[in-house]
């Protein structure tokens, strides 16, 4: 497949726009909610959905496979943090869910840029450490999927005897692995382990710079891939999607200010995830990159997780996701601030367009070839 299209579900009604204190990774369970949801990527055109991974929020696993159930063609995204299930597990675990899914699931590893969040579920390791951690839990979870034999392993956090799994992921030679990171320790680890290499939403040119520096990292021959995370802001004429987008920025502060929620400059109050730090610097430059990637919303939320804009019309957000593709980016995940009417409105007015350019270029070139 050459463009991906990504979306991200939740198991209740969650967003920034109505509430900055609930997230789509979070909260109580609604199960009516979460078929709809899914169904509606499904119907879209979506290629997979993101289930997220939160120290507070419902099990991913489970998510995935209720969700598996309900549909018939839509792929999922498992978040995982590695650290708190057993590497052995988390591997036998994924290969099951393979299978009930009929060949449906991939794993997201990220490795957690929180303290406070590591801290909810016992974890007192610091950031290059846990990534040296996910180095290994993704060396045993790669040999579970593959070995045919048992095996030994002795490292500094894992230490196995016979580790073997009589059942192996469906998918062959092992289940996909996204990656996301954006310190030195991630893209080391990123570039060794990950088949898709996300990123959050950053102008052209420094997602350009990034795919250069992950696939030096990377060990020679390696066939990457790349993801860029998101938010499009629609409208029918682009005045009418800037307006939209300055009333969702509006009622984001006035959520954000009823609940007692400031940003400041206090360093307590600022991110600690690389990537967040990375929105915010962005931000500082200027409200808008490129054509249309606007920053406000990263700026007023602390860029905690993915919180970059493209606004403008239908056509005009086609054009900028397909600018990514041009870039190098094969992956689009694209998800709104009203989570259920956007991805319908993504899969009908926004998809086709991406893939209507991503096929005219490949005729193009397999013409010139």
């Amino acid at each position: 497949m050459s463009v991906e299209f990504i979306g991200m579900i939740g198991t209740r009604e969650a967003s920034e726009l109505h509430d900055p204190t609930v997230s789509l990774t979070g909260g109580s369970i609604d199960l009516a909610y979460v078929r709809k949801f899914a169904k509606v990527h499904e119907d879209g055109g979506f290629d997979r959905v993101l289930v997220g991974y939160s120290s507070t929020g419902p099990d991913g696993f489970n998510v995935v496979s209720y969700v598996a159930a309900a549909t018939e063609r839509l792929k999922f995204l498992l978040a995982h943090r590695p650290g708190f299930v057993a590497p052995t597990l988390a591997a036998r675990k994924l290969a099951t869910l393979d299978h009930f899914s009929n060949g449906r699931v991939a794993v997201h590893i990220i490795t957690g840029g929180s303290d406070a969040e590591q801290q909810r579920d016992g974890d007192w390791l610091d950031h290059d450490t846990r990534y040296r951690r996910t180095d290994e839990y993704l060396d045993i979870v790669r040999r579970v999927w593959t070995s045919e034999e048992p095996f030994d392993y002795q490292g500094e956090f894992y230490q196995l005897k016979q580790a073997f799994s009589e059942v192996k992921p469906l998918q062959q030679p092992h289940i996909p692995i996204y990656f996301g990171g954006a310190s030195g320790a991630a893209v080391d680890v990123g570039a060794k382990h990950s088949n898709v290499y996300a990123f959050w939403g950053e102008p052209i040119a420094a997602i350009k710079q990034r795919i250069a520096e992950v696939k030096a990292a990377a060990p020679p021959g390696k066939d990457l891939r790349f993801s860029v995370s998101l938010r499009p802001i629609l409208g029918e004429t682009e005045a009418k999607a800037w307006e939209k987008a300055r009333y969702i920025l509006s009622r984001i502060n006035e959520s954000r200010a009823k609940a007692g929620i400031q940003l400041s400059a206090g360093a307590s109050l600022r991110p600690q995830a690389v990537g967040s730090l990375r929105l915010l610097d962005f931000a500082k430059e200027s409200e808008i990159h490129d054509k249309r990637l606007w920053t406000p919303i990263a700026a007023a939320t602390g860029a905690r997780g993915n919180t970059t804009a493209l606004v403008g019309t239908p056509e005009q957000v086609a054009e900028s996701l397909f600018d990514y593709y041009k870039a190098g980016v094969t992956t689009l995940l694209i998800r709104g601030f009203d989570p259920v009417e956007d991805a319908i409105a993504y899969g009908r007015d926004v998809i086709p367009l991406v893939r209507q350019q991503v096929q005219q270029q490949e005729r193009q070139i397999a013409t010139v070839a």
